[in-house]
């Protein structure tokens, strides 16, 4: 267990309470470690904190627009990577048809977010529909493929050497967020047993990151029953309904959907402004000193970005103060919305993630200079 010297201490000027009643012509900042579970300090500053006019080296913010990704491909094993480390692979597929071969992660389970299109999941447990919003947990060897209805586009979210568990939700019940009853499972059904066949199929196997082929003279997705407490599920955003506070801006752990043994991946869905007159109405600067945070936009307007639209994504490395965009704050100022309507997908990685060599025009240059 982490242990650190931790007790409390005010110096100077200082708010009663975090993010609220903030004295006029400051700016706070927290400074927070295992990404808001641990001790923090909220640091007041003249100067909003990412006020700079210029960063160089590794750690500038980074947005990627992944609408700009024109290749598709019938695997996942063929998906674009993104950004990854050891325990962590994130990837975009663009998908257009029913696969033709099989699919098992010998590495770790997949988390598929279905960004566009509807379909179908076919896996050793089942069938399984699915839609947009949707978010797919295929364990970890798991045999798997999809057919899609046109155009598919998915963020495929790896836990290398690890699984997706629900998070802790302690005082607030395990019907907090969502109740796990609306999980969905796969269903030996008609479609399902429809598609076993006596010809030949082929599965591509990943192991370390490499593929080996495995031929069958049958569909090796033949089950005619199963039992257990391990499986495929689905959820979608909608069935989301996030922790609020009309007199504090919740912590973006709030959000927290799935978690894993290095990063965990949280869902911002719409929910209503704060209302209290002393309450911050969007992010707080902070300092997530233990973090990378990576947010896929997936729809509706993201009041604490400019210049963001659905389909892209940002990465914010730990070590770099990082917050809401100037015109964010200005317009909280005026409080004339009273809800969100944005959908978006975090992730936290606790180790560095490595951004991976992208076609030019993916990468959005002058995103570090938006907050001028």
């Amino acid at each position: 267990m982490v242990r650190w010297i931790s007790f409390p201490k005010v110096e100077g000027v200082a708010a009663r309470q975090a993010h609220t009643d903030l004295p006029e012509g400051t700016y706070e900042r927290e400074l927070g470690r295992e990404g808001f579970y641990g001790p923090s300090t909220q640091m007041l500053h003249r100067h909003p904190p990412t006020g700079w006019i210029n960063i160089e080296g590794p750690l500038r913010p980074r947005a990627f627009d992944t609408n700009q990704l024109t290749g598709t491909s019938v695997s996942p094993w063929d998906a674009t990577p993104m950004l990854g480390n050891l325990h962590v692979k994130i990837r975009c597929w663009h998908t257009y048809s029913a696969m033709d071969h099989l699919v098992r992660n010998g590495d770790g389970d997949e988390l598929l977010f279905v960004h566009e299109g509807s379909g179908h999941l076919y896996c050793d447990y089942g069938h399984l529909a699915f839609s947009e919003g949707d978010y797919l947990v295929i364990p970890r060897g798991t045999l798997w493929r999809i057919e899609t209805s046109g155009m598919g586009v998915f963020l495929l979210i790896e836990a290398s050497n690890s699984t997706y568990r629900l998070p802790e939700k302690g005082i607030v019940g395990a019907h907090a967020v969502f109740d796990p009853a609306v999980l969905d499972t796969p269903r030996i059904d008609d479609a399902f047993l429809a598609q076993q066949s006596d010809r030949t199929w082929r599965v591509l196997v990943k192991r370390r990151d490499r593929l080996s082929a495995v031929t069958y003279p049958f569909n090796p997705l033949d089950a005619v029953g199963w039992q257990g407490t391990l499986m495929p599920v689905r959820l979608n955003w909608r069935d989301i309904r996030p922790l609020m506070s009309h007199r504090y801006h919740l912590p973006p752990s709030a959000h927290t959907t799935f978690a894993s043994e290095r990063f965990v991946v949280c869902t911002f869905c719409p929910r209503p402004l704060e209302s209290d007159p002393g309450a911050l109405r969007v992010p707080f600067y902070h300092n997530n000193d233990d973090y990378d945070e990576v947010i896929f936009y997936h729809r509706g307007h993201f009041f604490s970005r400019d210049n963001i639209h659905p389909g892209m994504m940002t990465l914010h490395p730990a070590g770099i103060t990082h917050g809401p965009h100037p015109k964010a704050v200005e317009a909280a100022k005026t409080r004339a919305r009273t809800e969100t309507d944005e959908v978006a997908v975090m992730i936290d990685a606790r180790d560095a993630l490595e951004i991976a060599d992208l076609p030019r025009g993916v990468e959005w240059e002058g995103y570090v200079d938006s907050w001028k």
